[in-house]
């Protein structure tokens, strides 16, 4: 069940921190964004518990995913951006 709610909190904080970014940074498709905002909340669950923040069958709160969401999709757009201005 731990990782279903990683899950869902993870495509809810994907959708704030594409709201929250503004500007080119960030992934133009919806499932895109959902997926690292997937990807931010497990990464937050991770280093969180590696950190002693949770316990070990805790996930991220909400606020943690939300802000774990947001540095994977900063350096989504670090990457993607910097891949398209080399393919030029």
């Amino acid at each position: 069940m731990g990782i279903i709610w990683t899950i869902i909190i993870g495509f809810l904080a994907g959708v704030v921190a594409k709201f929250l970014m503004p500007g080119d940074n960030e992934p133009s498709g919806f499932i895109m964004t959902t997926i690292l905002g997937i990807v931010g909340a497990f990464v937050a669950t991770f280093l969180g518990q590696a950190l002693g923040w949770y316990g070990p069958n805790q996930g991220a709160g909400f606020i943690g995913a939300v802000v774990g969401a947001i540095v994977v999709l900063l350096i989504y757009g670090f990457i993607a951006n910097r891949s398209r201005s080399t393919s030029l």
